[in-house]
């Protein structure tokens, strides 16, 4: 309803621009008053049309209240300062409308189907915190978006032919001698992701104290690419089988996908081979006849805004492409330009019924959705792939693709690292370099981060504890079942609560921290609000018809309390806040919204007693609140992935 206000005000006075004053490139903002007594929205367009219309903002501001003249829901338009018009609600109206529904919150904006590839983490090994702030991210930006009305795809690019495979091929083939069927066997058991985590920081542990053993990861990568040989089926068995482990760790935040496209497809279905034809058609691309990238083909840095010195390899001298290479044969699928498709299987159902798909080279008996196409695009990648990033766009332009390339977006996040704290906890010997930073970097070639899922089961056991020791009596099966959603909302926040130019310190005691600024805080008002509602029905009454006592004149009668007003506008911005951090890429804003809502409603709650009220009207209202604010506070932690347990 608020949205829907700020909408209706700002084309309202960008049509009196045009007709009254034949104004139509003035931008018609709106703010947010330094006090509430002041109002609840301003606008200072007056100030930004003083110079061009040569008077003063105040009476530039008088002249458009009195041609604007009536706005529905605008109680009052009030000449402020020097010239900001102040906007006042009709509060009764506004109340109606919540408890009405508003029409803004089931519109879907215009646009076509979106893109959101993220989490994409190599096969090769287990799931570690740093991956977490990817998946969770993008996940989170999927829910937004739905929310808002649009229509989404999930991808996770799997990169089962990279550097990273090939190592642990290498481990299992030349440092372990196992043999494929050995490896299929040891890709069987559980925690499988753990013992390649081991082995791949074994690997890269060798190759420092023998460089030469470098040439087995060169024929590693051949094997694969060919997809021949022992070398080519082990690698098989272990991304298939990190692939799985990997969305088993992502399930348990509540995380899935549409499609998983592998990048052996993007080779086999000669993917890289048509847009590699194309990029040298175009003049995208040239081929070195001498210098540093002499046989190389590249693209020349004036495409994307570097130097001479910065042109980007796409094609090696020995023939192999580079990932960003593939990375742009990869978007043109997305947006359906590349005049080629994956084939697909299912590869598996989740509990809900969602099938996730996965690419396949050959035909399958099965009719898969359609996927790619796209309108827009964005690739939740760190912000260390920044310029690969630009090249792709680049590699979309020169191409001829510019409407692509301004739609595909990188959002972009800083790293996680570990807290000295942290990473003394882990036994890590701390650097000098460390101290100063104030933090140590992940490093999974090092084997230094915590696991994705012994961080989760750490959260999950505090938590259990603390459920527990509340609930001793309750079914330990259930204990358990609720300890994980705390889990969930505790971790989910943590990482959702910095915005995403922000390095995240990992500490766990902070992340496992239930007070504060916190998911368990948010669920807790949640859980509070249900629970009066449960209160009142365990009394044997029913919620009173809220439509026919609560009248517009009840509600102005009600709202005319400055607390109760400002309650009720904090519990009706879940729609601003979800539209500002769509159009500004930051779902910090709607985590630190649904924080500042569980504080109004702590506030309503210690100081109106809800079922006590006696009178009648008043009851209903405070009924009403109490539903309300249970209801934005359930879409807003949903929109952040974050779920209600039953009791905290």
């Amino acid at each position: 309803m608020f949205h829907e206000i700020e909408q209706r005000l700002q084309e309202t006075f960008a049509r009196c621009l045009e007709e009254k004053l034949d104004v139509r490139d003035v931008p018609v903002a709106l703010e947010e008053p330094r006090e509430a007594s002041f109002g609840e929205l301003a606008l200072p367009v007056a100030f930004q049309l003083a110079r061009r219309l040569r008077k003063a903002p105040r009476l530039i501001a008088q002249d458009l209240v009195a041609a604007v003249g009536a706005v529905e829901g605008v109680a009052a338009l009030e000449i402020a300062g020097n010239g900001y018009v102040n906007v006042r609600f009709d509060r009764g109206y506004y109340a109606r409308g919540l408890l009405a529904g508003s029409s803004a919150e089931s519109r879907a904006p215009a646009g076509g189907k979106v893109i959101v590839e993220h989490t994409n983490i190599n096969p090769n090994k287990a799931a570690h915190v740093g991956h977490l702030r990817n998946a969770i991210l993008g996940d989170t930006l999927v829910r937004m978006l739905r929310a808002s009305g649009r229509r989404v795809e999930v991808q996770n690019y799997i990169d089962n032919t990279g550097v990273q495979v090939a190592d642990v091929v290498v481990g299992f083939h030349h440092l372990e001698k196992k043999t494929p069927a050995q490896v299929a066997e040891l890709a069987a058991r559980p925690k499988f992701d753990y013992l390649c985590w081991d082995l791949y920081a074994r690997v890269s542990a060798h190759y420092k104290e023998h460089p030469e053993s470098l040439k087995w990861r060169q024929q590693a990568l051949h094997a694969i690419e060919a997809g021949e040989g022992e070398l080519a089926e082990i690698a098989h068995t272990v991304a298939n089988a990190i692939m799985l482990c990997h969305l088993g760790t992502m399930r348990r935040l509540g995380i899935t996908y549409d499609v998983l496209p592998r990048e052996s497809e993007i080779l086999h279905l000669e993917f890289w081979a048509t847009a590699f034809q194309l990029l040298k058609e175009r003049g995208a691309i040239r081929y070195e006849e001498s210098g540093k990238n002499a046989g190389c083909w590249v693209m020349p840095a004036s495409a994307f805004g570097g130097g001479e010195e910065q042109d980007k390899v796409i094609v090696r001298s020995d023939g192999t492409v580079t990932y960003v290479g593939k990375d742009i044969a990869y978007q043109l699928w997305k947006f359906g330009l590349l005049g080629k498709d994956f084939y697909y299987r299912p590869l598996l159902t989740e509990a809900d019924g969602h099938i996730v798909w996965v690419t396949s080279d050959k035909p399958g008996s099965e009719t898969p959705p359609e996927f790619g196409r796209a309108s827009e695009v964005y690739n939740v990648i760190d912000v260390r792939q920044s310029y690969l990033q630009e090249v792709v766009a680049a590699g979309l332009r020169a191409l001829g693709y510019e409407e692509q390339a301004e739609k595909s977006i990188h959002f972009a996040y800083e790293m996680v690292a570990l807290s000295l704290r942290a990473a003394a906890e882990l036994g890590v010997e701390l650097s000098e370099e460390d101290r100063k930073k104030g933090f140590v970097d992940v490093s999974g070639r090092k084997g230094l981060g915590e696991k994705a899922d012994d961080l989760i089961d750490r959260l999950v056991e505090r938590a259990f504890d603390e459920v527990s020791s509340r609930h001793p009596d309750v079914d330990e099966a259930e204990r358990r079942e609720v300890a994980r959603q705390i889990a969930v909302g505790a971790l989910r926040y943590f990482m959702l609560k910095f915005t995403r130019a922000s390095v995240i310190a990992f500490d766990f005691q902070e992340a496992l921290s239930f007070e504060g600024e916190t998911g368990p805080y948010v669920q807790y008002a949640a859980v509070r609000a249900r629970a009066i509602l449960r209160k009142w029905a365990e009394r044997g009454e029913k919620l009173p018809d809220f439509a026919s006592i609560l009248t517009r004149e009840a509600m102005d009668r009600q709202l005319a309390s400055e607390d109760f007003w400002q309650l009720l506008l904090a519990a009706s911005k879940a729609d601003v806040a979800l539209a500002r951090s769509i159009a500004g890429g930051e779902p910090a804003h709607v985590a630190k919204y649904a924080f500042q809502l569980a504080q109004a409603f702590n506030t309503f709650y210690h100081d109106y007693p809800v079922i006590h009220e006696k009178d009648p009207e008043r009851r209903a209202f405070l009924l009403w609140m109490t539903t309300y604010f249970r209801d934005q506070l359930e879409r807003t932690l949903s929109i952040l992935g974050i779920p209600v347990p039953p009791y905290m």
